[in-house]
């Protein structure tokens, strides 16, 4: 509102009703509401951890072979400072992280520009680019197969921050007084050289990326394309839409028509296959009357390995320890230990059901909000749920307790995780 429109309003007001202009004088500063120049925050945590390990897992194997401890205690810190600057048109945003970890086997400390990109809005229609930024593609809570340009989600915390790639992009928007209200169309060039996101894919290539965007009936609806020679070529399309003003229904789908997968082979082989990959996640979240949030999502993961190719993985590390443990020879560990980054990252089989609960303040607790999330692998049914209790009546602080326990049967993947159950505090201060 610009200060003649507010003036008129007030003498509007004063007409209306005399009462209001007659007490203490009205005190209204604009440069309140607007934006400041200069905007920061972040947050500092301290979080310690206590880990009953699995015996004789896979994952736990091969990084313990040595030595099989029962129980890990971990302990770190991190630090965030994110904000932005503006000037005119122009916008310098960053997301800095660093952390340090220090656990009964290992010391690890990090320092990274999760994001550091300047934004240009030459028009209210057009915005370009430029830096290291995360796209957030996807609609998607704990997984997001069409964020073909983003890194994947933690889902037992999708929340946290990620790092981005490095690359310049444009936004181009358009709204309209029809059924279709909203068009936007994003495109981003996105190159893998030394030294910038060689992380993402082959060296030396310059990748593009593409999302047209329409709000068409209340609906939102994203159309996704990459195309390069660091990764396949591949697809998207993910969608949202408020049936009920408490409940959202949520899409996504991938097709890659050619994808180089490695296979492990029951003589331990492995095999180098072209596949065709199509993945997708369908999800629910649900707000009830009393405070209740529930998100549901269920995710196929058509990149992921069958219930019997991760045996296989699991069979490899069982006797390269056995080897280990009659003639010391580790090759099968080795061999198993270069696999692990496909066979025993997180979600690394076809079908998963996600599931979590958000109860706010029960019972009148105030800035109480226990929650339980669940992770199901549905094709060996093995799993883990993780009960949390968060507080927040300190200001600035949040305080969150959680437990996690992971279990399965025998080769399973849940029970050749390191770990079977893990304790969590997490303290932080936010500023």
């Amino acid at each position: 509102m610009s200060r003649s429109s507010f003036r008129a309003a007030w003498l509007l007001l004063c007409l209306l009703s005399p009462t209001v202009c007659a007490g203490e004088e009205f005190g209204f500063n604009l440069a309140e509401f607007e934006k400041k120049e200069l905007e920061w925050g972040g947050y500092l945590e301290l979080k310690g951890e206590h880990l009953e390990l699995h015996e004789n897992s896979a994952l736990g194997i091969l990084r313990f072979y040595r030595d099989r401890p029962s129980t890990l205690d971990r302990f770190s810190t991190t630090l965030q400072l994110d904000g932005s600057f503006s000037r005119g048109a122009a916008t310098l945003n960053w997301v800095l992280q660093g952390s340090a970890a220090q656990d009964d086997a290992d010391w690890e400390d990090t320092a990274e520009v999760f994001e550091g990109y300047a934004s240009l809005k030459a028009s209210p229609h057009a915005t370009f680019d430029l830096g290291k930024k995360v796209f957030k593609w996807g609609k998607g809570y704990a997984w997001n197969p069409a964020g073909f340009i983003d890194r994947a989600k933690d889902p037992d915390d999708p929340e946290q921050a990620l790092e981005g790639f490095i690359g310049a992009g444009a936004d181009l928007i358009k709204s309209f007084a029809g059924p279709l209200r909203n068009l936007a169309f994003t495109a981003v060039i996105l190159p893998v050289w030394r030294g910038i996101n060689e992380d993402f894919g082959d060296r030396d290539q310059v990748n593009l990326a593409a999302k047209l965007y329409l709000l068409y009936r209340d609906t939102d609806l994203d159309f996704i394309w990459y195309t390069g020679n660091s990764r396949s070529s591949r697809y998207g399309f993910d969608f949202s839409r408020n049936l009920a003003t408490n409940l959202e229904i949520h899409g996504e789908v991938a097709h890659i028509p050619k994808q180089p997968k490695n296979i492990l082979q029951p003589d331990n082989r492995v095999e180098l296959r072209e596949v065709t990959d199509t993945s997708y996640l369908l999800g629910v979240r649900y707000l009830g009357e009393n405070d209740l949030t529930t998100i549901i999502e269920y995710y196929h993961n058509d990149d992921g390995y069958s219930e019997e190719e991760l045996g296989r993985f699991y069979a490899l590390v069982a006797e390269g320890y056995s080897r280990f443990l009659s003639s010391g020879s580790t090759t099968l560990l080795d061999q198993a230990a270069g696999l692990s980054q496909l066979y025993g990252r997180p979600q690394a089989g076809r079908n998963y059901l996600y599931a979590r609960a958000v109860q706010k303040e029960p019972f009148d607790l105030l800035y109480f909000a226990p929650a339980i999330t669940a992770i199901v692998n549905l094709d060996d049914r093995s799993f883990s749920v993780s009960p949390e209790a968060v507080y927040t009546g300190f200001t600035n602080w949040e305080m969150r307790l959680r437990f996690s326990l992971i279990n399965g049967g025998y080769h399973t993947e849940h029970a050749e995780k390191q770990n079977s159950s893990r304790l969590e505090l997490r303290l932080r201060y936010f500023f």
